[in-house]
């Protein structure tokens, strides 16, 4: 062996085995640039966030009330017992923890994916900063409004059960989210992983889905930086649904991008994947198949040309070739659905569709999951503070924002205007 060969087989042993300075071996979204806050504030005005802001609060909103009325239904007991639901309703249902908390409540009136998204906007509001949410004091939050509710539970004193039965009805909203978070606040990682497999008996829920729009909200035109603040506060989901969690904060944070179209909305899809889903052996990434769906079921149910010779249901406004490609898109999603109807990726399947067969028309879009049925009234929330954000409060339809606004207010205590007057002063103070 040489001498020049010797030295050159040392030199590249000395090399190889230095420690690396960065551990590749995993990969992981990069570190949140603090400074980003300042470049949207450049790509939009204050005014202009304004607007997507509320547009959001009260697309979600009117999305919600609209659905609420005949959540779980199927489609054709909806047109026979509705026709074709195109504008609020009255909501004529017993209260319950997951729906509406009152009995009987007019048009306008919403349901939990209203007050998740309520509650989560009053969490950030509590945050010092925004830079970087912590998934814990989240955690934390959520026990703390499950004891104040408990509290009350205690305090009621009536020989009459009504009130009773309200503060339980409060109460039980968030017991099974207390169970999951009380060992997360913890770090108990036994007692969270065995509560979690349990939530809601252990399916892949859309539970980070309730949220996780009002977090796209507060990062307007940066959707990758909304889909790993939303990740990381997705501590109730399992599998995949933990990645559509991440994917819807990223729609609505999009939609508030200045000139953005649909079609760019939903390009999220395969744009924004900071966890490197499409690396998942075997599978690959199962929400971006869902978006493969949704263009599909979109191509198909358009190339139908004839128009259909079945009898239009009652207050149907579209001519006879829009309902049959409307009952083309609704046969083909028919074909994807999922063993429960708040499943995580039967919602954003719906969702897409639903935006892309409307070509992102606001109305279109809501009367879209409304009219399709299952867990509509959590679609079109969704889809609602999507189209809400994109479209902004000024060009949503006039009767629908402002009797979502007022309900929500008067009847049932949230004032969506306040809340997102105080969301903008933190997010945008000067």
């Amino acid at each position: 062996m040489s001498f020049r060969f010797l030295t050159l087989w040392l030199l590249m042993l000395l090399i190889a085995c230095q420690p690396n300075s960065k551990d590749e071996s995993f990969p992981a979204p990069a570190p949140p640039v603090l400074s980003e806050q300042t470049a949207w504030q450049k790509e939009i005005s204050k005014s202009a966030y304004a607007d997507k802001l509320l547009g959001a609060l009260v697309g979600s909103a009117i999305g919600d009330a609209m659905g609420a009325p005949t959540e779980m239904w199927h489609r054709s007991y909806i047109n026979m017992q509705k026709g074709y639901v195109d504008s609020l309703q009255r909501l004529v249902r017993e209260g319950s923890p997951e729906g509406p908390w009152e009995d009987n409540l007019p048009e306008g009136g919403t349901t939990d994916d209203t007050r998740w998204k309520y509650l989560t906007a009053n969490f950030l509001l509590k945050q010092p900063q925004l830079d970087s949410l912590n998934a814990k004091k989240f955690a934390a939050f959520i026990v703390e409004i499950y004891l104040q509710e408990m509290e009350q539970v205690k305090k009621v004193d009536a020989f009459a059960p009504e009130p009773l039965e309200r503060e339980l009805m409060h109460a039980t909203w968030l017991q099974e989210w207390a169970k999951v978070a009380k060992p997360y606040t913890e770090s108990n990682l036994d007692e969270y992983v065995y509560a979690l497999d349990k939530f809601y008996g252990g399916e892949m829920a859309c539970a980070g889905m309730l949220y996780a729009p009002m977090i796209g909200a507060i990062y307007p035109a940066m959707p990758e930086r909304a889909y790993q603040e939303s990740y990381r506060l997705g501590l109730f989901d399992i599998g995949y649904a933990r990645d559509i969690t991440g994917l819807t904060a990223a729609l609505v944070a999009k939609a508030m991008q200045p000139n953005v179209t649909p079609e760019q909305i939903l390009n999220v899809s395969y744009e924004v994947d900071p966890l490197r889903y499409f690396n998942s052996r075997l599978t690959g990434r199962i929400a971006y198949r869902i978006y493969e769906d949704a263009k599909r079921i979109t191509y198909d149910a358009k190339q139908i040309t004839t128009p259909t010779d079945k009898k239009l249901p009652h207050n149907f406004k579209y001519d006879a070739l829009y309902y049959a490609q409307l009952e083309k898109a609704y046969i083909l999603l028919d074909e994807k659905l999922q063993d429960i109807p708040f499943h995580a990726a039967e919602i954003h399947l719906i969702n897409l569709t639903a935006i892309a067969f409307s070509e992102g028309d606001f109305q279109k879009a809501i009367e879209f999951v409304v009219n399709y049925g299952r867990d509509n009234d959590t679609v079109a929330a969704v889809t609602g503070m999507i189209l809400g954000a994109y479209w902004g409060y000024e060009k949503l339809p006039v009767a629908l924002r402002e009797k979502a606004l007022q309900v929500n207010k008067d009847v049932l205590g949230m004032d969506l205007q306040n809340l997102s007057e105080t969301l903008l002063e933190k997010r945008y103070p000067q």
